[in-house]
This record gives C-alpha cells, structure tokens and sequence, in this order.
C-alpha cells in the first residue's frame, strides 16, 4: 500500500503552455480509490480564484487519505498545493507534504519560467536549505499538468492526439507520454458518459507491470474530467472511481 495514492497523483495530475478559462472558481472533485477488492481511501480537488505575486493564479488544493481498515495498518495524508498562473498554464509555487506510514516528505517549490530554473526547499529538514536547479521549459508540476490537458479544447484533445511533457514531482523530473487511444460510454455512479480512453507511457519494473498499465477515461467535453483510472501494479491492482463533482463549469451531459 506504500505511496498508493501518490501513484495515484502521479497519474491524475501528468500534461506546456495554454490558457485557463474552463476551470470554476470552486470547483470540488472527489475520487474512491481502491486497491484490489479493498476501500483503501480517497482524493480530493478542489480550485479557487486568487493572485500569486500581484498576477492571476488558479490555486488547486489536493489531498489523499486511507480510509476504513487500510488506514488501521497504512495511514496516508497526503497533501498538495499549486499556484497556477490562468494566462499561461504554468505553475509558479507547488507544495508536496505527505505523511505515509513512517514517510515524510515536505517539499516546497518555486518555478522561474524565464530562464527555466526552480527553487526546491526541503522543509522536513530546514537545515538543507534551499538549491537552484536547472529545469526545461514548460514544466508542469503534479496537479498544473491536470489543468493544462483538462485546458485543452475538444479538437486539441482527440482521438490519435499524443501529449509528452515534464512533470516535477518532488526533487526530479519526469517525462511521460499520453496517448488518446479511443472513446467509451462508461458507467459511473451518476450515469453513463461518452468518454476519452488515453493510456499514458509510464516506466515498468519498480511500481508498474508494464509500461502501458495504466489507463484513464475521461469526459469527452470542455470539461475533460477524469472519471475512472485503472492501474496494473507490480503488486496488485489500483481503481480510482468519481465519487463526487461540484460547480463543474459545464454541465455533463449523461446518455439515457
């Protein structure tokens, strides 16, 4: 169960340069995560409208938790935050804090997209300071790629399209490759939905499988909302399922 729902974020939060203007002031979205048969926790994101250093920015928050008899023998809290400039998609201020069994992590990030460098602050331990490290243009952090790929339009976003991209994710980078491979009417709890099938290149051999194990749905619309995400694990299997949406922008459209 180590770090379950940090793959999950992983996956969720991976797509760069676009406008953000499809994205609710408040918008609330809310996952069931389970590995194999078991209830093992839940994800949570929500947004809101502010400034970051005087400019617009889309401020996401992201948590995890274990929940029910996984978390009696594994507790996760997780904790994620980034400041998204809405003009270019960009994240300028990103927050990895996360408690998982005995790991701790609290990772503090601050991106120069001018001459493409990042500031890492390791404040789990002060005295490690802070470094500048050199990055590459266009870098996403965990949650800014979600809302660059859900900022794309319907046409950018189709089946045939591929997506690579950076994602930092606590003190490396990360390349990976999204496929839209197809579209589905899947059921979830709130009805059947015309879907996107996009299957994304990750590494095999130390979490998954293989290295197209993973594959994510979701809605065929402007809102590009993820509705289920499924995971071949080197132990196992991981499913994240819509639990919860509100003040979605546009209003899904269900097929009866």
């Amino acid at each position: 169960m180590k770090k379950i729902l940090s793959l999950f974020a992983i996956l969720m939060f991976m797509f760069g340069h676009a406008q953000i203007d499809n994205i609710a002031d408040g918008e609330s979205i809310t996952f069931r995560i389970h590995y194999g048969i078991l209830n093992a926790g839940t994800a949570n994101l929500t947004t809101k409208k502010t400034n970051y250093m005087g400019v617009p920015h889309l401020y996401v928050k992201g948590t995890g938790q274990t929940t029910g008899a996984v978390k009696a023998f594994f507790k996760v809290e997780d904790l994620y935050e980034s400041f998204i400039n809405t003009e270019t998609g960009l994240p300028s201020f990103y927050v990895r804090n996360v408690r998982e069994g005995s790991y701790r992590q609290h990772f503090e990030t601050v991106f120069n997209h001018n001459n493409n460098t990042l500031i890492l602050t390791d404040k789990k331990t002060p005295a490690n300071g802070s470094k500048v490290i050199k990055s590459v243009k266009g870098v996403q952090d965990m949650l800014s790629c979600f809302y660059y790929l859900r900022s794309k339009s319907t046409s950018e976003l189709k089946v045939g399209t591929v997506i690579n991209m950076n994602v930092w994710i606590d003190d490396e980078m990360f390349p990976f490759q999204l496929k839209v491979t197809g579209t589905e009417d899947l059921k979830t709890k709130f009805g059947k939905i015309n879907c996107l099938k996009i299957i994304p290149s990750v590494k095999s051999g130390r979490v998954f499988k293989e290295k197209e194990g993973v594959t994510m749905w979701v809605t065929n619309d402007a809102n590009h909302i993820p509705m289920l995400l499924q995971a071949e694990l080197a132990v196992g299997s991981l499913k994240a399922s819509i639990d919860d949406l509100k003040n979605v922008k546009y209003p899904l459209k269900y097929i009866k």
